[in-house]
């Protein structure tokens, strides 16, 4: 691995680390009750009292944005893994399904590929209604055509080889040879474009957030806090410049590790 990829894979995960931190005990990181108002201090700067200034109704932006990384980033991870179950089971389901069963859900595939992941997520949500848990399952739907697409090919790619081939030969039953042959390459497949895959989730349910239709005032939310500091950017751009860089640095950092890893599947592949 060069120099770049082990700076970029030190950094990446630095920042990672401690997003996950403030996901799992926000407490060990926040300096006051997120939630918490105080009029008399709204729209204050970043000072040595407020690290990230105070929002308009006086609350600490800061442990804000830490309190709100459990719900954007767990949004997306729950997203993520929904979307790596289901579409390693339907992609694998579908390569070895009939021709017209195969044909029928890949034309199903096809036309959710067609629309951009939030433009669909957007879609699911407008029909489901508004809230976390439906945000979730929108970005879920979202983000499975692609992992259905990439465990079929997989799936028929392995099917053909040649110890799959000699398994068969043998004498080893067909569902034996899928779990332990053809599936473990699978998984693997779709668990580097998966790790690629959750900055996409996390940044959809952020954009359905910020359109008023994930969690509501006064839950810290990436999304949310963004939307609530839209119109102060002149007065008080703070309140939604750190939010936003929060986002930033969680997609950024979440896609260098994941573009990383699929370097390495494709070389170690050449």
């Amino acid at each position: 691995m060069n120099v770049g990829r082990v700076v970029g894979l030190s950094v990446a995960g630095g920042v990672l680390a401690v997003i996950a931190l403030a996901a799992v005990d926000p407490g060990l990181l926040a300096t006051h009750d997120p939630l918490v108002t105080d009029v008399r201090a709204a729209l204050q700067p970043p000072s040595a009292a407020h690290w990230f200034g105070t929002d308009q109704s006086g609350r600490d932006v800061y442990s804000r944005v830490v309190a709100g990384a459990g719900r954007s980033v767990g949004i997306g991870l729950l997203a993520t893994a929904l979307a790596f179950v289901v579409g390693v089971i339907a992609g694998s389901l579908s390569a070895v399904a009939p021709r017209l069963v195969d044909a029928g859900a890949m034309r199903i595939v096809d036309v959710l590929l067609a629309f951009p992941e939030f433009l669909v997520a957007l879609l699911v949500v407008a029909v489901l209604g508004p809230g976390p848990v439906n945000v979730a399952i929108a970005v879920t739907i979202a983000a499975v055509p692609v992992y259905i697409r990439l465990a079929r090919a997989q799936t028929r790619s392995l099917a053909a080889a040649e110890h799959v081939e000699a398994a068969r030969i043998v004498g080893v039953p067909a569902v034996v040879v899928h779990v332990r042959h053809v599936l473990p390459g699978v998984i693997g497949a779709v668990s580097v474009l998966a790790t690629i895959g959750i900055g996409t989730s996390i940044l959809a349910a952020a954009g359905l957030s910020f359109l008023g239709l994930g969690p509501t005032e006064p839950t810290p939310e990436w999304g949310l806090m963004l939307s609530a500091g839209r119109n102060l950017l002149l007065q008080a751009p703070w309140v939604a410049v750190f939010p936003g860089l929060a986002i930033t640095a969680t997609v950024v950092s979440v896609s260098v590790i994941g573009r990383i890893l699929r370097s390495r599947a494709e070389e170690r592949g050449a």
